[in-house]
């Protein structure tokens, strides 16, 4: 198994998601998240003056996988957040060693 962990911009959320359910991952966690990268924040105007945050907000997507499904998984989410732009966001993909589903006591894949 494997949890993939997407930053991406907030109006791509709905995409993912959809795109993430046509292949049948049907459980997600979203976090909101601020941060930045080689964009180092951005410059807003609000009534006039020229405000300057040091953070973007984006949302931190975090989803388990079967093995074999991780390289799907992750193009979904690459292209549903692509939008070409700087900022479009980073995954992260890394091996996970249980999962175990609470209300019941199933394990591993069946816990997915």
């Amino acid at each position: 198994m494997h949890m993939i962990e997407a930053v991406i911009n907030t109006d791509k959320l709905d995409a993912v998601k959809s795109s993430l359910a046509q292949m049948n991952v049907l459980g997600l966690t979203v976090i909101d998240a601020k941060g930045y990268g080689r964009q180092l924040g951005h410059k807003e105007t609000y009534r006039g003056a020229t405000v300057e945050s040091s953070f973007n907000t984006k949302v931190l997507i975090k989803v388990c996988v079967k093995a074999e499904d991780s390289d799907n998984a992750v193009s979904a989410i690459a292209t549903a957040a692509r939008t070409g732009n700087v900022g479009d966001g980073k995954i992260f993909i890394y091996p996970v060693a249980k999962v175990v589903r609470i209300r019941t006591g199933e394990t591993d894949t069946d816990a997915l």
